[in-house]
Protein backbone atom coordinates (compact mmCIF):
# COMPACT_ATOMS: atom_id res chain seq x y z
CA UNK A 1 0.00 0.00 0.00
CA UNK A 2 2.73 2.36 1.03
CA UNK A 3 5.04 1.20 -1.98
CA UNK A 4 4.09 4.69 -4.35
CA UNK A 5 4.03 7.08 -1.14
CA UNK A 6 7.24 5.73 0.13
CA UNK A 7 8.50 6.62 -3.93
CA UNK A 8 7.08 9.95 -3.95
CA UNK A 9 8.35 10.82 -0.78
CA UNK A 10 11.92 9.72 -2.11
CA UNK A 11 11.48 11.67 -4.46
CA UNK A 12 11.06 14.70 -2.48
CA UNK A 13 14.25 13.97 -0.61
CA UNK A 14 16.34 16.74 -0.76
CA UNK A 15 13.99 19.25 -1.48
CA UNK A 16 12.80 22.12 0.76
CA UNK A 17 10.07 20.90 3.22
CA UNK A 18 10.44 17.03 2.20
CA UNK A 19 9.70 16.29 5.41
CA UNK A 20 6.42 16.54 7.25
CA UNK A 21 4.78 19.72 6.99
CA UNK A 22 3.14 21.72 10.39
CA UNK A 23 -0.22 23.00 10.37
CA UNK A 24 1.07 26.70 10.47
CA UNK A 25 2.50 25.67 6.61
CA UNK A 26 -0.96 25.30 5.65
CA UNK A 27 -2.34 28.57 4.40
CA UNK A 28 -6.26 29.07 5.73
CA UNK A 29 -5.87 25.80 7.71
CA UNK A 30 -7.07 27.58 10.54
CA UNK A 31 -10.45 29.12 9.00
CA UNK A 32 -11.41 26.11 7.28
CA UNK A 33 -14.49 23.95 8.34
CA UNK A 34 -12.82 21.27 10.31
CA UNK A 35 -16.24 19.37 11.24
CA UNK A 36 -17.53 19.14 7.99
CA UNK A 37 -14.60 17.32 7.03
CA UNK A 38 -14.25 15.29 9.84
CA UNK A 39 -18.11 14.35 9.13
CA UNK A 40 -17.39 13.30 5.63
CA UNK A 41 -13.98 11.25 6.73
CA UNK A 42 -15.94 9.59 9.30
CA UNK A 43 -18.24 8.22 6.18
CA UNK A 44 -15.15 5.78 5.16
CA UNK A 45 -12.66 5.78 7.49
CA UNK A 46 -13.61 2.25 7.92
CA UNK A 47 -12.54 0.97 5.11
CA UNK A 48 -8.71 2.19 5.32
CA UNK A 49 -6.21 -0.24 5.20
CA UNK A 50 -3.54 -0.84 7.75
CA UNK A 51 -3.52 -0.95 11.82
CA UNK A 52 -2.48 2.78 12.03
CA UNK A 53 -6.25 4.23 10.64
CA UNK A 54 -8.21 2.00 12.88
CA UNK A 55 -8.23 3.42 16.09
CA UNK A 56 -8.45 7.13 14.78
CA UNK A 57 -11.36 5.92 13.12
CA UNK A 58 -13.27 4.61 16.22
CA UNK A 59 -11.52 8.05 18.23
CA UNK A 60 -13.00 9.99 15.94
CA UNK A 61 -16.74 9.22 16.87
CA UNK A 62 -16.25 11.03 20.35
CA UNK A 63 -14.50 14.16 18.60
CA UNK A 64 -16.18 17.33 20.02
CA UNK A 65 -12.71 19.51 18.64
CA UNK A 66 -11.80 18.19 15.00
CA UNK A 67 -9.25 20.48 14.19
CA UNK A 68 -7.54 19.75 17.74
CA UNK A 69 -8.03 15.80 16.51
CA UNK A 70 -6.56 16.21 13.61
CA UNK A 71 -3.75 18.04 14.88
CA UNK A 72 -2.78 15.66 17.24
CA UNK A 73 -3.29 12.64 15.49
CA UNK A 74 -1.88 13.62 11.97
CA UNK A 75 0.83 15.23 10.16
CA UNK A 76 0.82 16.74 6.64
CA UNK A 77 2.80 15.81 4.01
CA UNK A 78 3.71 16.82 0.53
CA UNK A 79 3.94 13.65 -1.58
CA UNK A 80 5.61 13.53 -5.01
CA UNK A 81 6.51 17.54 -6.08
CA UNK A 82 3.92 20.36 -6.83
CA UNK A 83 2.82 22.02 -8.75
CA UNK A 84 -0.30 19.81 -8.52
CA UNK A 85 -3.39 19.74 -11.02
CA UNK A 86 -6.28 20.13 -10.38
CA UNK A 87 -10.01 19.39 -12.18
CA UNK A 88 -13.48 18.94 -11.19
CA UNK A 89 -15.99 16.87 -11.90
CA UNK A 90 -19.86 16.41 -11.06
CA UNK A 91 -23.08 14.41 -11.09
CA UNK A 92 -24.51 15.19 -14.59
CA UNK A 93 -28.85 15.71 -13.86
CA UNK A 94 -29.75 14.78 -17.35
CA UNK A 95 -33.13 14.17 -19.05
CA UNK A 96 -33.96 11.41 -20.21
CA UNK A 97 -36.49 8.04 -21.58
CA UNK A 98 -36.70 4.83 -19.98
CA UNK A 99 -37.72 3.66 -23.71
CA UNK A 100 -36.47 4.97 -26.98
CA UNK A 101 -38.24 7.63 -29.00
CA UNK A 102 -37.38 9.96 -32.06
CA UNK A 103 -36.32 12.55 -29.16
CA UNK A 104 -34.38 10.24 -26.82
CA UNK A 105 -32.57 7.75 -29.01
CA UNK A 106 -29.31 7.61 -27.87
CA UNK A 107 -28.84 4.50 -25.21
CA UNK A 108 -26.64 4.57 -22.29
CA UNK A 109 -25.45 0.80 -21.51
CA UNK A 110 -25.46 -1.80 -18.69
CA UNK A 111 -22.04 -4.11 -18.93
CA UNK A 112 -22.39 -7.08 -21.20
CA UNK A 113 -22.53 -10.45 -19.69
CA UNK A 114 -19.42 -11.82 -21.80
CA UNK A 115 -17.48 -9.03 -19.82
CA UNK A 116 -16.41 -9.20 -16.45
CA UNK A 117 -14.73 -5.91 -15.72
CA UNK A 118 -11.45 -7.47 -16.04
CA UNK A 119 -8.88 -7.38 -19.18
CA UNK A 120 -8.95 -4.73 -22.22
CA UNK A 121 -12.54 -4.87 -24.00
CA UNK A 122 -13.21 -3.42 -27.33
CA UNK A 123 -12.59 -0.07 -27.89
CA UNK A 124 -15.26 3.07 -28.26
CA UNK A 125 -14.97 3.61 -31.74
CA UNK A 126 -15.39 -0.69 -32.69
CA UNK A 127 -18.13 -0.64 -30.06
CA UNK A 128 -19.77 1.99 -32.06
CA UNK A 129 -19.12 1.33 -35.41
CA UNK A 130 -19.80 -2.05 -35.38
CA UNK A 131 -23.08 -2.00 -32.93
CA UNK A 132 -21.64 -4.20 -30.46
CA UNK A 133 -23.94 -3.44 -27.97
CA UNK A 134 -26.73 -2.58 -29.93
CA UNK A 135 -30.52 -4.33 -29.57
CA UNK A 136 -29.70 -6.44 -26.42
CA UNK A 137 -31.48 -5.56 -23.91
CA UNK A 138 -28.43 -4.08 -22.12
CA UNK A 139 -30.10 -0.42 -22.67
CA UNK A 140 -30.67 1.42 -19.07
CA UNK A 141 -32.16 4.52 -20.28
CA UNK A 142 -32.23 6.75 -23.29
CA UNK A 143 -30.85 10.25 -23.57
CA UNK A 144 -31.56 12.63 -26.27
CA UNK A 145 -27.86 13.94 -27.09
CA UNK A 146 -25.05 11.47 -27.58
CA UNK A 147 -22.59 14.47 -26.39
CA UNK A 148 -23.91 14.28 -22.97
CA UNK A 149 -24.02 10.34 -23.20
CA UNK A 150 -20.14 10.56 -23.63
CA UNK A 151 -19.92 13.10 -20.52
CA UNK A 152 -21.93 11.35 -18.60
CA UNK A 153 -19.30 8.14 -19.00
CA UNK A 154 -16.63 10.84 -18.21
CA UNK A 155 -18.24 12.02 -14.81
CA UNK A 156 -18.74 8.37 -14.26
CA UNK A 157 -22.26 8.58 -12.64
CA UNK A 158 -25.75 10.81 -13.45
CA UNK A 159 -28.95 11.54 -12.34
CA UNK A 160 -31.76 10.91 -15.22
CA UNK A 161 -35.19 12.74 -14.80
CA UNK A 162 -37.37 10.55 -17.25
CA UNK A 163 -40.60 11.67 -18.89
CA UNK A 164 -42.97 10.30 -16.45
CA UNK A 165 -42.24 12.24 -13.57
CA UNK A 166 -39.61 9.47 -12.10
CA UNK A 167 -35.92 10.12 -11.28
CA UNK A 168 -33.07 7.54 -11.66
CA UNK A 169 -29.50 7.23 -10.38
CA UNK A 170 -26.52 5.65 -12.51
CA UNK A 171 -23.40 4.66 -11.01
CA UNK A 172 -20.10 3.44 -12.61
CA UNK A 173 -20.47 -0.93 -13.23
CA UNK A 174 -17.33 -1.45 -15.48
CA UNK A 175 -15.06 0.14 -18.31
CA UNK A 176 -13.61 -1.06 -20.92
CA UNK A 177 -10.04 -0.91 -19.62
CA UNK A 178 -8.19 1.44 -22.42
CA UNK A 179 -6.63 4.48 -21.69
CA UNK A 180 -8.06 7.30 -21.41
CA UNK A 181 -7.51 9.78 -24.05
CA UNK A 182 -8.38 13.36 -23.87
CA UNK A 183 -10.68 14.97 -26.62
CA UNK A 184 -9.49 18.01 -25.81
CA UNK A 185 -6.27 18.02 -26.13
CA UNK A 186 -6.67 16.33 -29.37
CA UNK A 187 -8.78 19.25 -30.20
CA UNK A 188 -5.38 21.63 -29.35
CA UNK A 189 -3.39 19.44 -31.23
CA UNK A 190 -5.53 19.92 -34.25
CA UNK A 191 -5.41 23.01 -34.19
CA UNK A 192 -8.98 23.33 -33.45
CA UNK A 193 -8.83 25.15 -30.39
CA UNK A 194 -6.50 26.91 -27.99
CA UNK A 195 -5.07 25.56 -24.85
CA UNK A 196 -6.56 28.22 -22.65
CA UNK A 197 -10.42 27.73 -24.13
CA UNK A 198 -10.39 23.93 -23.63
CA UNK A 199 -13.26 23.09 -21.67
CA UNK A 200 -16.13 20.56 -21.12
CA UNK A 201 -18.46 23.22 -22.21
CA UNK A 202 -16.23 24.39 -25.20
CA UNK A 203 -15.69 20.71 -26.17
CA UNK A 204 -19.74 19.76 -26.40
CA UNK A 205 -20.22 23.09 -28.55
CA UNK A 206 -17.25 22.16 -31.11
CA UNK A 207 -18.91 18.15 -31.05
CA UNK A 208 -22.33 19.76 -31.72
CA UNK A 209 -21.27 22.20 -34.39
CA UNK A 210 -19.49 19.59 -36.37
CA UNK A 211 -21.56 16.47 -36.82
CA UNK A 212 -19.99 13.44 -37.88
CA UNK A 213 -16.22 15.13 -37.53
CA UNK A 214 -17.79 15.29 -34.09
CA UNK A 215 -18.59 11.69 -33.25
CA UNK A 216 -15.21 10.85 -34.85
CA UNK A 217 -13.71 13.37 -32.51
CA UNK A 218 -15.21 11.63 -29.61
CA UNK A 219 -14.26 8.27 -30.48
CA UNK A 220 -10.86 9.07 -30.05
CA UNK A 221 -11.06 8.07 -26.15
CA UNK A 222 -10.96 4.51 -26.66
CA UNK A 223 -12.15 4.05 -22.71
CA UNK A 224 -15.67 3.14 -22.60
CA UNK A 225 -17.89 2.94 -19.18
CA UNK A 226 -20.61 0.92 -18.77
CA UNK A 227 -23.21 1.55 -15.90
CA UNK A 228 -26.04 0.10 -12.96
CA UNK A 229 -29.00 1.67 -11.98
CA UNK A 230 -28.91 2.35 -8.09
CA UNK A 231 -32.37 2.40 -6.91
CA UNK A 232 -31.25 2.77 -2.92
CA UNK A 233 -29.40 5.74 -3.22
CA UNK A 234 -30.88 8.39 -1.37
CA UNK A 235 -31.57 11.88 -3.37
CA UNK A 236 -30.02 13.59 -0.79
CA UNK A 237 -27.10 11.84 -1.32
CA UNK A 238 -24.23 12.19 -3.88
CA UNK A 239 -22.61 9.56 -6.32
CA UNK A 240 -20.37 6.41 -5.58
CA UNK A 241 -17.48 6.82 -4.95
CA UNK A 242 -14.52 3.79 -5.78
CA UNK A 243 -14.97 3.29 -1.66
CA UNK A 244 -18.28 2.70 -2.34
CA UNK A 245 -19.94 5.48 -0.19
CA UNK A 246 -21.30 8.31 -1.47
CA UNK A 247 -18.90 11.65 -2.26
CA UNK A 248 -20.04 15.25 -0.97
CA UNK A 249 -19.25 18.24 -2.89
CA UNK A 250 -16.30 20.21 -2.51
CA UNK A 251 -15.06 17.88 0.47
CA UNK A 252 -14.50 14.36 -1.85
CA UNK A 253 -11.48 14.33 -3.83
CA UNK A 254 -10.87 11.76 -6.77
CA UNK A 255 -6.94 10.61 -6.69
CA UNK A 256 -4.57 8.29 -7.73
CA UNK A 257 -4.47 5.36 -5.02
CA UNK A 258 -0.59 4.48 -6.36
CA UNK A 259 0.47 7.66 -4.60
CA UNK A 260 -2.55 8.66 -1.94
CA UNK A 261 -4.53 6.13 0.40
CA UNK A 262 -8.41 6.24 -0.49
CA UNK A 263 -9.72 7.66 2.90
CA UNK A 264 -6.97 9.96 3.36
CA UNK A 265 -7.54 13.37 4.36
CA UNK A 266 -5.98 15.27 1.89
CA UNK A 267 -5.46 19.30 2.46
CA UNK A 268 -6.44 20.95 -1.08
CA UNK A 269 -4.69 24.42 -2.15
CA UNK A 270 -5.83 25.15 -5.52
CA UNK A 271 -4.86 28.20 -7.48
CA UNK A 272 -7.03 29.99 -9.82
CA UNK A 273 -10.08 32.31 -10.77
CA UNK A 274 -11.38 30.07 -7.91
CA UNK A 275 -9.07 29.41 -5.40
CA UNK A 276 -9.80 26.83 -2.57
CA UNK A 277 -7.95 26.35 0.70
CA UNK A 278 -9.65 23.60 2.06
CA UNK A 279 -9.09 19.80 4.26
CA UNK A 280 -11.15 16.73 1.42
CA UNK A 281 -10.69 13.45 1.46
CA UNK A 282 -9.39 11.04 -0.80
CA UNK A 283 -12.99 8.85 -1.79
CA UNK A 284 -12.72 8.31 -5.07
CA UNK A 285 -10.14 7.64 -8.08
CA UNK A 286 -10.67 8.01 -12.30
CA UNK A 287 -9.20 6.53 -15.23
CA UNK A 288 -7.17 10.52 -16.19
CA UNK A 289 -6.26 11.00 -12.61
CA UNK A 290 -2.05 9.64 -12.69
CA UNK A 291 0.56 11.00 -10.39
CA UNK A 292 0.91 11.97 -6.62
CA UNK A 293 -0.04 15.57 -7.02
CA UNK A 294 -3.07 15.18 -9.59
CA UNK A 295 -6.64 15.54 -7.91
CA UNK A 296 -9.93 15.75 -9.54
CA UNK A 297 -12.41 17.66 -7.06
CA UNK A 298 -16.20 16.78 -7.44
CA UNK A 299 -18.36 19.87 -7.07
CA UNK A 300 -21.66 18.57 -6.82
CA UNK A 301 -24.85 17.86 -9.11
CA UNK A 302 -26.74 19.78 -11.92
CA UNK A 303 -25.90 21.99 -14.46
CA UNK A 304 -24.30 24.41 -12.20
CA UNK A 305 -21.68 22.44 -10.52
CA UNK A 306 -20.96 21.12 -14.52
CA UNK A 307 -19.92 24.58 -15.38
CA UNK A 308 -17.95 25.11 -12.40
CA UNK A 309 -16.58 21.85 -12.66
CA UNK A 310 -15.79 22.16 -16.42
CA UNK A 311 -13.55 25.31 -15.73
CA UNK A 312 -11.52 24.10 -13.56
CA UNK A 313 -7.48 23.58 -14.53
CA UNK A 314 -5.33 24.40 -11.70
CA UNK A 315 -2.33 24.54 -10.31
CA UNK A 316 -1.75 24.66 -6.48
CA UNK A 317 -0.75 22.09 -3.52
CA UNK A 318 -1.77 18.72 -2.84
CA UNK A 319 -0.92 17.86 1.09
CA UNK A 320 -1.70 14.45 2.30
CA UNK A 321 -3.00 14.28 6.51
CA UNK A 322 -1.08 10.35 7.89
CA UNK A 323 -1.22 9.12 11.00
CA UNK A 324 1.91 11.15 12.94
CA UNK A 325 3.90 7.33 13.09
CA UNK A 326 3.35 6.79 9.62
CA UNK A 327 4.43 10.43 8.21
CA UNK A 328 7.46 10.02 10.34
CA UNK A 329 8.87 6.43 8.90
CA UNK A 330 7.80 7.13 5.27
CA UNK A 331 9.39 10.73 5.35
CA UNK A 332 12.67 8.79 6.78
CA UNK A 333 12.88 6.11 3.77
Amino acid sequence: MWRGLALALGLMAGAAGAGPLRFDDLPGWAEDDHAAALAVWRDTCDQLRGPEWGPLCALSAEVADARAFFEMFFRPVVVGEPPALFTGYYEPELQGSAVRTPRFAWPVYARPPEFDGTGLWHSRATIEQRGLLRGRGLELVWLDDPVEVFFLQVQGSGRIRLQDGRTIRLGFAAKNNHPYRSVGAELVRRGAMAPHAVSAQGIKAWVRRNGAEGQRLLQHNPSFVFFRKLPDLPPDKGPIGAMGRSVTALRSVAVDPAFVPLGAPVWVEKDGPDPLRRLMVAQDTGTAIKGAQRADIFYGTGAAAGEAAGRVKDGGRMVVLLPIDTALALAGD
